[in-house]
């Protein structure tokens, strides 16, 4: 094959696909096409270090992806890559790689081929590349199980009961069967569990009769998966929900399993759930802390075993609200004459949209019943401060200048927190208004009542003041991601990039703005951008490169903060660019120039389209 067929070639695969004509050619002369044989040997990047990039060309390669006997960790096919790994860590890191029968494969130097993964394609081609394990049809149909799924999981039949059934002969069934759950079914599917804890409650300490139905006794609340799920999926609803139990269910609705936090032990993906297990049954505030400061490295674990970085993400931010959740309770129980169902814990911030990394403060708002005085809320406030320090002692950071449940200003009843929302909308100019409407419309309650904080939907009416819109805009912009200042700077490998500041943030304010401007009241980044995709103020393209964008600088992120945890190093959002592999600077600096191209155009349509039309469908052409 000559370099313009092999031009061509590339030009129809990821993430060569992403470069123009001309960087195309340049790749294509400076590659090398080789003929192999069937189990021919390609590469064994574990002995011989190599600074390629492969693509297969025609044929199959069978790749292990760690330097061990047995089968092939996966198959790459005609236009797969591989041995891209050296790129992102600037070591060797394999994989061995062998011709599946004849095969073709184009040897790329990785100095030609870095430019194909800075982009913002190649970027998004990284993140989905290093975090998903290819498996063949054969390997589903025959090989063990990976445990990466809940059918994969679940070990028994359920026990299941009839919702007319006596609790009594419940018990004694669940007793006979040596299982802590009985699945309560009729015609039309699930209904309920009873479990060992809810048998204790209702019958023991509420004396509820044996011969009670076990519909009225049931917990109707549990969670459900359906059998083909993840198994990480099944962990967040876990960790979420605080659950005891998920039940596995076909789409029909047909009970297949009930799987228990310990199940999931077995699952690579899954080890936080003991880990969350330590938090929830942590009988002390020493035992809590000491549980939570196992957190990061908890993390670090699941990031090698291949989880995506949000999803990585996600089980952090579940972590995080079991410890606060927890601190709560132990503060309170001192405190016996505070009755902790008398407000709302809410979380801000980035642990309010479920964004939090290691460095991320715990920011926090408290929303009172309306009963409450204020005399009696000074006392709050002072256990709130007992409960940060608890959170201080867990590894947490807390921002003493930031939000945080201890200071009145984030301290009301729900009536005064409506009426501050209201009074921030008719003039966000004064007394912060904007700042404080922004931050309170990432409150996620998780603690108490979840309906009792108004501030969160009346914040969100933005839609109903077109000048409140037009100002929150311009504050959401105010904070510009670093365009050729910030390029010239990486090119020089300056000491420090703050990542949060002068590229994730950007991305964080436009989406909380686009959400609020189409009335959604979604909290995460990437779910608000997908919502408000499509106007003319958030086109689809545009939106799709902010997610793409978004994602890959919070696993850049993720995955430098735990290396500094590792280090014994405070995490920072602050990068040391030498330490920082050539490739993450060149993502960071394409990054950078999307978020501010993006940032540029939404002022400019600001200026010469009507606040009414900001939200209309992009215009056709």
């Amino acid at each position: 094959m000559d370099s313009g067929a092999l031009a061509q070639f590339l030009a129809e695969h990821p993430p060569f696909d992403s470069l123009d004509p001309d960087a195309l050619a340049a790749v294509a002369a400076a590659s090398k096409v080789q003929r192999f044989a069937g189990s021919e040997l390609v590469v064994d990047a574990f002995t011989e270090p190599t600074g390629e990039v492969f693509v297969v060309v025609d044929g199959q390669v069978e790749l292990w992806n760690s330097d061990s006997a047995g089968e092939a960790d996966e198959f790459v096919s005609r236009g797969g890559v591989f041995g891209f790994s050296a790129m992102l860590t600037e070591r060797s890191m394999g994989p061995r790689a062998v011709a599946a029968g004849e095969a073709t494969v184009a040897r790329i130097p990785a100095s030609v081929a870095a430019p194909a993964f800075a982009s913002r394609r190649g970027a998004a081609f990284l993140v989905e590349a290093v975090t998903t394990m290819r498996t063949t049809a054969r390997e589903r149909a025959s090989g063990p199980p990976t445990y990466s799924l809940v059918d994969d999981l679940i070990v028994r039949k359920p026990l299941v009961v009839g919702p007319r059934e006596p609790v009594g002969e419940v018990a004694r069934r669940m007793t006979d069967a040596d299982v802590g759950c009985a699945v309560v079914l009729d015609r039309d599917g699930a209904r309920g569990v009873i479990t060992d804890a809810v048998l204790r409650r209702r019958v023991v300490v509420e004396g509820m009769p044996a011969d009670t139905p076990a519909e009225d006794v049931m917990d109707a609340a549990v969670p459900t998966v359906r059998t083909g799920e993840s198994a990480v999926e099944a962990q967040l609803v876990l960790l979420d929900r605080e659950a005891e139990y998920v039940l596995v269910t076909t789409r029909d609705g047909e009970v297949r399993g009930v799987l228990a936090p310990r199940d999931f032990a077995i699952s690579p993906t899954t080890a936080g759930v003991a880990l969350h297990q330590r938090l929830r049954r942590a009988g002390s505030v020493a035992e809590l802390t000491a549980a939570a400061r196992g957190v990061p490295t908890m993390l670090s674990e699941l990031l090698a075993r291949g989880l995506a970085s949000g999803r990585v993400i996600a089980v952090y931010s579940a972590m995080l609200d079991t410890v606060v959740r927890r601190a709560i309770e132990f503060v309170f129980r001192a405190h016996e004459d505070l009755c902790v169902d008398a407000f709302t814990w809410l979380s801000l911030g980035s642990n309010g949209r479920r964004e939090a990394v290691p460095s991320s403060d715990v920011d926090s708002a408290v929303a009172f019943d309306d009963s409450v005085t204020d005399a009696e809320i000074d006392r709050f406030r002072a256990a709130f401060v007992e409960v940060q320090a608890v959170l201080v002692g867990a590894g947490l950071s807390l921002d003493e200048h930031g939000a945080t449940a201890g200071q009145r200003l984030f301290a009301r009843t729900n009536a005064q927190w409506r009426a501050a929302g209201q009074s921030w909308l008719a003039a966000p100019e004064r007394d912060k208004g904007a700042l404080l409407t922004s931050l309170m419309v990432d409150a996620r309650p998780i603690h108490g009542d979840p309906g009792l904080p108004a501030v969160t939907r009346t914040v969100g009416d933005l839609r109903r003041h077109p000048g409140t819109m037009r100002l929150l805009l311009q504050e959401s912009l105010a904070r510009r991601a670093r365009g050729r200042p910030v390029l010239h700077l990486l090119s020089r490998r300056p000491e420090q990039f703050d990542i949060k500041q002068h590229a994730l943030l950007p991305v964080v304010n436009m989406a909380r703005w686009a959400a609020l401007s189409v009335g959604s009241h979604t909290l995460s980044t990437t779910e608000r951008l997908r919502t408000a995709a499509g106007s003319a103020m958030l086109p689809d393209d545009a939106a799709r490169m902010l997610i793409e964008v978004f994602e890959v600088l919070q696993r850049v992120r993720l995955r430098y903060q735990l290396r500094q945890v590792r280090s014994g190093e405070r995490p920072s959002d602050l990068l040391a660019m030498r330490q920082v592999s050539s490739i993450d600077r060149s993502v960071i600096a394409q990054a950078v120039r999307e978020i501010a191209a993006v940032q540029r155009r939404m002022d400019n349509v600001s200026h010469y389209v009507p606040v009414e039309g900001w939200t209309a469908p992009e215009p056709a052409g």
